[in-house]
């Protein structure tokens, strides 16, 4: 898939959700957070870091139901997958569910003046704990689907785990 298609898919699902920001019960969540993430298969070069910690924004779109939606930019370190420069990586994801809740992702990273040839895919699961009103604390495991392909890391196919937390404010 090209990345101009990922972008123009991405961008058509969230518009398509703004359909709901005129029904009532409508909520939109920002917020931020931390997540560590680890290869699943051994990475034998140097340059390139197997653990490490990443932050992240977060906006959601929760039209009341257990549908939602959520778009979040990743910031990496710049020696993930042998970068040489601060990795982003923009995401939307699909949710199902409230308290409990999985999620089905799509992102793309960019670093070095470029994007990655291919998106990644995500799936998540979750719980997210509303501790005071309209402030919720969402802990999630994920699990990453990403072919990793650079100057430092060419053909790599290592799949990425991370463990997130996040802190949001509904508005």
């Amino acid at each position: 898939m090209s990345k101009s298609c990922v972008i123009v898919i991405t961008i058509a699902v969230f518009l398509g959700f703004l359909q709901y920001a005129r029904v009532d019960g409508l909520s939109h969540r920002f917020g931020g957070g931390i997540h560590y993430w680890t290869v699943v298969d051994d990475v034998d070069l140097e340059e390139v870091d197997e653990d490490g910690v990443g932050w992240f924004v977060s906006y959601q779109l929760r039209p009341g139901s257990l549908l939602g939606f959520e778009l979040d930019l990743e910031v990496l370190p710049d020696d993930f997958a042998g970068a040489r420069e601060t990795v982003y990586a923009p995401q939307a994801y699909g949710i199902i569910g409230d308290t409990l809740y999985a999620a089905v992702g799509i992102g793309i990273y960019y670093s070095d003046d470029d994007f990655a040839e291919d998106p990644f895919f995500n799936l998540r699961a979750g719980i997210n704990l509303e501790l005071l009103p309209r402030l919720f604390f969402d802990v999630s495991g994920n699990y990453r689907f990403t072919e990793w392909d650079n100057s430092i890391t060419r053909d790599i196919d290592t799949d990425t785990v991370t463990i997130a937390a996040a802190v949001r404010l509904e508005l």
